[in-house]
């Protein structure tokens, strides 16, 4: 049987936070998971994405550290317009998130926040 992409996981320092930035870009996460130290959204079609705390990592890892330099992935959200990307983005930031690059046109016709 061939392997098949099932989760993607990221490690958050902070569950509530990251689960709270989530939530404004439309995940359906309860509330109750805030204290959890892991969580898992099944995304329409099945594939889930996992949250894991540092101290759930180094539970069973217990020389995991975290990766330094640039990142190297990225979860990308469709907005309904670029309208929205700018929206979106100005409300994260708003709400305390981190922007790294604001609203930008692609030279591919797409609209791009990170």
């Amino acid at each position: 049987m061939a392997a098949t992409l099932s989760v993607v996981g990221l490690v958050v320092e902070d569950m509530a936070r990251s689960l709270g930035f989530y939530r404004r870009l439309g995940l359906q996460v309860p509330a109750a998971a805030d204290d959890e130290p892991h969580v898992e959204v099944v995304l329409p079609g099945g594939l889930k994405l996992a949250f894991d705390t540092v101290e759930t990592i180094r539970s069973f890892d217990p020389s995991w550290s975290p990766p330094s330099g640039s990142p190297r992935s990225s979860l990308a959200f469709a907005c309904e317009s670029p309208a929205e990307v700018d929206k979106l983005y100005g409300e994260l930031v708003a709400a305390g998130y981190e922007g790294h690059k604001e609203p930008w046109d692609a030279f591919w016709g797409m609209r791009y926040a990170v």
